[in-house]
């Protein structure tokens, strides 16, 4: 009996490892047949991810190629505050690696606690990063992004602008080349540990696509001097802010354009005065005074009633029109119409308009590109504003003359002041690189008579010849022909204009005889006891122009009788 209970306790041991086996075989057969496929996309889907590729921002350069913006691979820190939200000793060493305030990134993490993704740092460097992740801190994860680096700083930072941590584009043409400068993130799958660490790439889905890239109209090297120029001004007579504009004249693009005060453009965290991220000189309207009295004397050239030598009364030097009173600065008395602009004469332009019309004025001016935009598409450009009355008084007529009751920015009369410089012909203004192709597309209108425009150009000169009686002896360049016109204009205050507040401006054209470029320099309310145009803006002018001459080699047309007679017979 008793060998037969062990007998039956055997065989019911080993029924039961029978049963354990087929149990554990049809356990295995159902996970690798029926369940595999449920298994194993679970499985996946706790360690294969998709994870997003960043597409780098397209580089912008200048027009020889030298780097104005370009994208830097950055690291930013982030954490699954469901992971990491119960251990403040590993908050603590987080915020010690990374120089944070310890309480600031606890409070973060608690009020997203619900959360699965919380940025810490952004934009920190890839072996910082590294750093960070050596700590092997639960729920700390990094992630690959690009961030945007101005090698030239504040030099061109009101014409490139900037973009965010986000890398889109805010300002300058960061901001209106956006779309194009961005590229299309891409993705691929990787399989990552229970850490987030990546241990193994399967493969791509998309590739990413970097931004294309833009190259600028601008000559760094002229826009460091011009720069530099302006703002040396702009701190020796404390002024409210200024402008500087480099046109060439043969294709309309924009060689330089600086504004003062300006920003560094990686260090914004300070920033109190958000209006020095303006490039005024696209942005900021004032009334050009002055320099409009070359668009005067063309429209009297036109009307056939006026050649360079009619002459015009100005005497006594000043003059009463509808109870204001319209004067000049001495008494020049009897002018002829080239003297006009030399002498800069309020009397002269009033009258000439008076004899005109101001609509026969307003139309050169409109044909010149004043009231217009200049198709730049650069953020917040302004048309200026070209007054078109039903009736024009007369002191709105005397005062048009001379450039008030008008408004434009620096661009608009560089652009104008082109036209005088190119045989009347209009062009369109560019802030990027003109190509063989483009350059040959390039609209040209004749808006002034090629002859009218040279004998304009030729009264500028007077301007800038002291032995002719000009008033912007210090415009004048070493060995070139200058040609130009200074403004000075009052500033409209809280009660009407102010007697002793002025913009100064100088537009100027190099070398006169060729002309190659256009350069326009205002100072806003420049303080001191030194205020007209020739007197400030001009030097700033002639400095340039010097400079500019020199690095685009141009030819001087302006040497020595003895020196020209060397040169010839070489």
């Amino acid at each position: 009996m008793a060998s037969f209970i062990q007998q039956w306790r055997l065989y019911l041991v080993l029924f039961v490892m029978f049963l354990c086996v087929v149990a554990i075989g049809w356990k295995v057969s159902a996970l690798h047949i029926i369940e595999r496929d449920f298994l194993q996309s679970q499985g996946d889907a706790r360690t294969i991810r998709t994870v997003p590729l960043v597409a780098n921002r397209g580089v912008i350069t200048d027009r020889n190629g030298e780097p104005l913006a370009v994208s830097s691979p950055v690291k930013s820190i982030w954490v699954n505050p469901q992971e990491i939200g119960n251990k403040p000793s590993q908050i603590q060493r987080l915020a010690t690696e990374l120089q944070l305030d310890v309480t600031s990134l606890q409070e973060a993490i608690v009020r997203n606690a619900r959360r699965e993704f919380l940025y810490v740092k952004r934009r920190v460097a890839p072996a910082e990063a590294e750093r960070v992740l050596a700590l092997d801190i639960d729920g700390v994860y990094d992630q690959q992004e690009y961030q945007r680096f101005y090698p030239q700083g504040e030099v061109a930072a009101h014409l490139v602008g900037f973009s965010n941590v986000d890398d889109v584009g805010q300002e300058g043409l960061e901001l209106t080349y956006d779309e194009w400068l961005k590229g299309v993130p891409g993705r691929r799958q990787v399989i990552k540990d229970r850490r987030g660490h990546i241990i193994e790439e399967l493969n791509t889905i998309q590739t990413a696509q970097p931004g294309k890239n833009i190259e600028l109209s601008i000559d760094f090297r002229l826009q460091s001097l011009a720069y530099k120029e302006l703002k040396e001004e702009f701190i020796t007579r404390r002024a409210k802010s200024a402008s500087i504009v480099v046109l060439d004249v043969d294709t309309g693009e924009v060689l330089a354009m600086a504004n003062q005060p300006s920003y560094n453009p990686h260090n914004r965290g300070n920033l109190t005065d958000f209006s020095v991220l303006r490039n005024r000189a696209i942005t900021d309207v004032f009334e050009p005074g002055s320099p409009i009295k070359a668009f005067t004397v063309a429209a009297a050239l036109e009307s056939g009633s006026y050649v360079p030598d009619t002459l015009i009364e100005t005497g006594p030097g000043w003059m009463m029109v509808e109870g204001k009173e319209v004067q000049d600065i001495l008494n020049y008395g009897t002018l002829d119409l080239t003297r006009v602009i030399t002498k800069s004469s309020n009397i002269g332009a009033s009258k000439i308009a008076f004899d005109i019309g101001a609509e026969a004025i307003r139309n050169v001016l409109e044909r010149v590109g004043m009231g217009q935009v200049s198709g730049t598409s650069f953020p917040g450009e302004q048309s200026g504003v070209l007054p078109n009355h039903r009736r024009w008084s007369r002191i709105e007529t005397a005062t048009f003359s001379f450039g008030y009751g008008l408004s434009a920015t620096a661009l608009q009369l560089a652009q104008a002041y082109s036209v005088i410089a190119d045989d009347g012909i209009r062009k369109p203004v560019s802030l990027l690189k003109l190509d063989e192709a483009g350059l040959q597309a390039l609209p040209r209108e004749q808006v002034i008579d090629k002859a009218i425009s040279n004998q304009v150009l030729a009264m500028l000169e007077t301007v800038v010849d002291p032995a002719r009686g000009g008033s912007a002896r210090d415009a004048r360049v070493p060995f070139y022909k200058v040609a130009g016109k200074t403004g000075t204009v009052h500033v409209v205050g809280e009660f009407g204009y102010e007697e002793n507040v002025h913009n100064s401006l100088f537009v100027g054209v190099a070398p006169a005889s060729d002309p190659k470029l256009v350069i326009v320099v205002i100072v806003y309310e420049p303080k001191g006891d030194e205020h007209y145009g020739g007197q400030v803006a001009a030097p700033v002018f002639s400095r340039v122009t010097s400079g500019a001459m020199r690095i685009l080699n141009i030819a001087p047309d302006n040497l020595p009788e003895e020196q020209s007679k060397e040169l010839s017979s070489l």
